[in-house]
């Protein structure tokens, strides 16, 4: 994987949660945390996974190790895992700016949050968390169906569709 596809998919994932968001700020606050089943039982249980997930990976490229996820009781709504997910994705897009080809073959260990260590090339992760991300958002599709609610297409295409 060469640097440029790196950071096209970086902006891709940025895209997609913008819709996922997008689609999640039109439920009620109620449905936001309603317990409908699933891997992370709620939308916000979701979508605060998904977060974390980045942050937690970000962390771990700068050489820190986190002890723990955010909890998604921090999240009372949508405008608030926005807010803190945007930080994220400026920190991101600094830390990726800040790449060179080089540096995707550099393997970075740490350790997760069973206390297991792992190292693995920093191309190799920066692919799975967009990989992960893509994952989760298909469970929040399904959630914000199972509320009512429409979700909005993350298809990769539709996203070149709209930077051409």
């Amino acid at each position: 994987m060469d640097l440029d596809t790196i950071l096209e998919l970086y902006e891709y994932n940025r895209w997609a949660n913008a819709r996922s968001l997008q689609a999640a700020s039109t439920v009620s606050r109620e449905d936001f945390t309603k317990e409908v089943g699933g891997s992370f039982a709620s939308l916000r249980g979701t979508l605060a996974h998904v977060y974390g997930a980045e942050w937690i990976w970000l962390e771990r490229w700068r050489g820190t190790s986190p002890r723990n996820l955010p909890f998604a009781l921090d999240f009372p709504d949508v405008e608030t895992i926005r807010s803190r997910w945007q930080d994220v994705e400026r920190e991101q897009k600094k830390f990726l700016d800040g790449l060179d080809r080089a540096r995707l073959a550099e393997v970075i260990a740490y350790v997760n949050l069973k206390g297991e260590t792992f190292a693995y090339p920093l191309g190799r992760m920066l692919q799975h968390v967009v990989n992960h991300s893509t994952y989760h958002r298909g469970q929040v599709a399904t959630i914000l169906r199972q509320l009512g609610a429409t979700p909005l297409s993350t298809d990769l295409l539709l996203y070149d569709d709209g930077r051409s």
